[in-house]
C-alpha cells in the first residue's frame, strides 16, 4: 500500500484531476495503513526538527542519487535517446543545485529566496547483479500500455539489461512510457521501508528533458516529480485541484510557501486570492513558468532523504553509489549505432557512439566509406559503392582502450528500380531487391513454397512457435519515381493473409515508405488486432484459398517520395499470434483515364460497401469484395459537386481493402463514388478535424 501522488501537467487545457488525495483518504480507512503512514509523516517531521543539530547537514553534505531510466516503448518516438535523457539530467542537477540560470529571474517578492537543495543526480552504471550498461533500460512492448502495474511487470520480465528487481532504495528508478491513463507523470511520497521498485516515478517521454519529443515547457516535470518523492506537497497542499478557493485554508507543510489555491498554468504572476503573493514561480506549482524551490521545502526534502522512511537515507550512502557503479565510470562497454543500416550509392551514414562510461577519445575504421577514418565521437560517412561494408571503432578513457568490429554493418543498395513493379515472388530464392531485418534473432520473412495468391509461393513469416514479442522487417531497394510527375499518381498494391491463434492477439502489421532511402520513413498504413485479422486459427495456418487473401490498394502516394530514392518497407510486430502471408507486391502509376476495365459484369461488388472510419481523420478505409480482377477508379467530391481527389483502382478477385488519404480534406461532408466500367457505388462520408 502505498501513498500516491500523481501529477497532469497539461500547459495549453484543462488539468486532469489525479486523484491523490481521494485515493488516500479510501487508503486511510485501513486502520493498518492509517497506523503506519501517520508513524512515517510523525518521523519524517522529527529528523526535519533534528537534522540540522547534526554536524554534517551544517556543512551542507551534497547527496549523490543514483538513477536508472527504464524506457518502455514499440519502435516509436516514445523510444526517446540517450541524449534527451542526458538533457532531463543535466535540467534536474541544474534545478536542484540552483544552478538553472532562470532563478535569478524570480518575481522581486520572492528574490533570495530561491535555495540550492544540495542534491545531485548520476545515472548508475552496474545493474544489481553487477551487469555494466548505460543507465538505461529499455523495454519493447507491441501494444501500448498504460497501468503502472502492467508497465512494471514488463519491464521486470523484458528489459534489455536485468530482469529481476530494481530495489527502491538502491536505485531511483524511472519509467518513461507512452501512455499513462491521464496524468503527465506520478510518484509516491516516501512510506514503509521503499524497498519496491515500484516507488519510483512513472512520466510520459515527451516531459523527459526539453529536447527530442519533450521541450522547454515541460522539461520540469521530472524537477516537479522529484519534489514529490522527497516529500513536497503542491504549493496548495495535498490535492491536484489547483484553483480550489477552499485552499486557502490549506497548508503544504512548509511554513516560507504563502498559502494559495494554485495556478492552473496560466502563470499569474500577480495571484493574491488568498493574501499573500503566491509563489506561482515554484516547482511544485503547475505554471509553466517554474524555477525554484524555497528552503523550507529544502529542509523537507533534505529531512526525507536522511530518514529511514521510504529507505531514502540508504540510496546515497558510499556503500550504495560504489555498489551501483555511482562513483567510478571506467568504460565497461564499447559499442555504437547508425541512423540507418542501409544506403543508396552516395549515401551517408551518421555514426553514434554508444560506448558507456566516459571514453575521452575514439578511433573510427570504415573500409568502402569516405573518409575511411575517424576520430569524431559521431562522425558522418559517405559510402559510393554497393556492397557489404564493416565498421570498427576503438575507445580509450585515458588508461584503458577497448575495440568492437561489425561485420556487414553497411548495407548499399542498389538504386533506381522503375516502376511499374510487381513482385510475385516466384523465383527460386527471394531478390536480391529486397533485404529482411531481424531485430529477434528468431524467425525473420523466407521466401515459402506450398501456398500463394495464385501460385504455390508468396513471402512468410512462421509466426505460429513465436513465444516473444518481436519485430521483423523486409525492405525494399530504391525505386526511380522521377517519372510519376508526368502521370500524377502512384499505387500501391499488395495482398496479405493472416489468421489469429487466439481472440486476444493484437499484432501489427505495417507499411512505411522512405523519400530519401531510408534515413527517414513515414508510416502509410497499419493494421492491428481485429483489422489485421478478426478470424481466428490454433492450428500453424495457412492460406488454402483466394478468399484467405485480402488485397490492399494504397492510393495518391505523396510527391514527397517521387524522386530515385523511394523505398517501400513492410513490419510486422509479433506476440504470440498466427503465420502471416505476403504476396504480390506491386508499384505502378497512371491516372483513371488510362485504366482499360476488363471485362466488367453486372454486379462485380460482391457485397454491401460500408466506410470507416466515418467521420474520418486521416484516412478512409473501403473494402470490397470483388467477383473478378478489374480496374476501375474513385473520385471524392465535396457537397456542390467538385471533385477533390481522383485515383484509379486496380482491384483483384475477393477482398480489398481501398485506402482513400483525407489528412488535406477540410472539415464537412463529402461524396465517394467507385466506377467500375457500368457500375457505380456512390457513399457519403464526413471529415473531423
Amino acid at each position: 500500500m502505498f501513498a500516491f501522488i500523481f501529477l497532469s501537467f497539461n500547459f495549453y487545457s484543462q488539468l486532469l484531476p489525479c486523484g491523490q488525495h481521494t485515493k488516500l483518504q479510501d487508503q486511510l480507512k485501513d486502520p493498518d495503513f492509517k497506523v503506519q503512514y501517520e508513524s512515517d509523516q510523525k518521523i519524517q517531521e522529527l529528523v526535519m526538527q533534528q537534522m540540522f543539530k547534526d554536524p554534517v547537514q551544517k556543512r551542507g553534505t551534497v547527496y549523490k542519487i543514483p538513477v536508472v531510466f527504464h524506457v518502455l516503448h514499440s519502435n516509436g518516438p516514445e523510444n526517446i535517446s540517450r541524449e534527451q535523457i542526458l538533457n532531463q539530467l543535466a535540467i534536474l542537477n541544474n534545478d536542484y543545485r540552483l544552478l538553472n540560470i532562470d532563478a535569478a529571474n524570480v518575481h522581486p517578492d520572492f528574490k533570495g529566496m530561491p535555495t540550492d537543495v544540495g542534491v545531485e543526480f548520476v545515472l548508475a552504471t552496474k545493474a544489481p547483479d553487477g551487469t555494466c550498461f548505460s543507465g538505461i533500460t529499455r523495454t519493447y512492448t507491441p501494444k501500448l500500455v498504460t497501468q503502472d502495474t502492467s508497465q512494471l511487470r514488463i519491464i521486470l520480465t523484458g528489459n534489455d539489461v536485468y530482469r529481476k528487481e530494481w530495489t527502491g532504495y538502491q536505485y531511483l528508478n524511472i519509467f518513461v512510457s507512452a501512455g499513462l491513463n491521464g496524468p503527465a507523470g506520478f510518484t509516491r511520497k516516501p512510506f514503509g521501508k521503499g524497498t519496491s521498485m515500484s516507488s519510483g516515478i512513472y512520466i510520459l517521454h515527451n516531459y523527459v528533458g526539453s529536447i527530442g519529443t519533450s521541450n522547454s515547457i515541460t522539461s520540469r516535470a521530472l524537477t516537479h516529480e522529484i519534489g514529490h518523492w522527497l516529500n513536497l506537497d503542491h504549493t496548495w497542499g495535498p490535492t491536484n485541484s489547483p484553483g480550489d478557493t477552499s485552499s486557502c485554508g490549506v497548508d503544504d507543510g512548509v511554513a516560507d510557501t504563502p498559502n494559495c489555491i494554485g495556478d492552473k498554468s496560466l502563470c499569474n504572476l500577480d495571484d493574491k486570492y488568498c493574501g499573500p503573493r503566491a509563489n506561482i514561480e515554484n516547482f511544485m506549482e503547475y505554471s509553466y513558468c517554474s524555477k525554484m524551490f524555497t528552503k523550507g521545502q529544502v529542509d523537507r526534502m533534505r529531512a526525507a532523504i536522511i530518514s529511514s522512511v521510504g529507505g531514502r537515507n540508504k540510496i546515497w550512502t558510499l556503500e550504495n553509489l560504489a555498489l551501483v557503479g555511482a562513483t567510478t565510470s571506467p568504460i565497461c562497454k564499447v559499442d555504437f549505432t547508425s541512423d540507418n543500416p542501409q544506403t543508396c550509392e552516395g549515401g551517408h551514414i551518421n555514426f553514434k557512439d554508444e560506448t558507456y562510461n566516459t571514453p575521452l577519445s575514439w578511433y573510427w575504421e570504415f573500409p568502402g566509406g569516405t573518409p575511411s577514418s575517424s576520430t569524431s565521437q559521431n562522425p558522418t560517412v559517405i559510402y559510393s559503392s554497393i556492397g557489404n561494408y564493416s565498421v570498427t571503432l576503438t575507445v580509450s578513457d585515458g588508461i584503458s582502450t577497448k575495440t568492437i568490429v561489425k561485420p556487414n554493418f553497411i548495407l548499399v543498395v542498389q538504386g533506381n528500380k522503375e516502376i511499374p513493379f510487381l513482385e510475385t515472388f516466384r523465383d527460386s530464392k527471394l531478390s536480391d531487391f529486397w533485404n529482411v531485418s531481424n531485430l529477434g534473432n528468431n524467425e525473420a520473412f523466407e521466401l515459402y513454397q506450398g501456398t500463394g495468391f495464385l501460385d504455390d509461393k508468396c513471402l512468410r513469416l512462421a509466426n505460429y512457435n513465436s513465444t516473444i514479442s518481436s519485430t521483423d522487417d523486409i525492405t525494399s531497394n530504391c525505386f526511380d519515381l522521377t517519372k510519376i510527375i508526368d502521370q500524377g499518381q502512384v499505387t500501391l498494391t499488395f495482398r496479405y493473409a493472416y489468421r489469429k491463434k487466439s481472440i486476444e492477439n493484437s499484432e501489427v502489421f505495417k507499411i512505411s515508405m522512405s523519400g530519401d532511402c531510408g534515413s527517414s520513413w513515414k508510416m502509410l498504413r497499419s493494421f492491428i488486432g481485429g483489422n489485421l485479422s478478426s478470424s481466428i486459427s490454433q492450428t500453424n495456418w495457412f492460406p488454402s484459398s483466394i478468399s484467405d487473401w485480402t488485397t490492399v490498394h494504397i492510393t495518391n502516394i505523396s510527391n514527397t517520395y517521387w524522386n530515385s530514392n523511394a523505398r517501400i518497407r513492410f513490419s510486422f510486430d509479433g506476440s504470440g499470434g498466427n503465420n502471416f502471408y505476403l504476396d504480390d507486391i506491386n508499384l505502378y502509376a497512371g491516372s483513371p483515364s488510362d485504366q482499360i476495365v476488363l471485362s466488367v459484369q453486372e454486379n462485380i461488388v460482391h457485397n454491401t460497401i460500408e466506410l470507416y472510419p466515418n467521420p474520418s481523420d486521416l484516412q478512409l478505409i473501403i473494402p470490397l469484395v470483388l467477383m473478378e480482377s478489374v480496374n476501375g477508379f474513385y473520385e471524392v467530391k465535396d457537397v456542390l459537386g467538385k471533385t477533390i481527389i481522383r485515383s484509379a483502382i486496380n482491384a483483384s478477385i475477393g477482398n480489398n481493402l481501398i485506402i482513400v488519404p483525407t489528412n488535406e480534406l477540410i472539415k464537412g461532408s463529402y461524396f465517394i463514388k467507385i466506377i467500375f466500367g457500368e457500375e457505380q457505388i456512390t457513399r457519403q462520408f464526413q471529415v473531423m478535424r
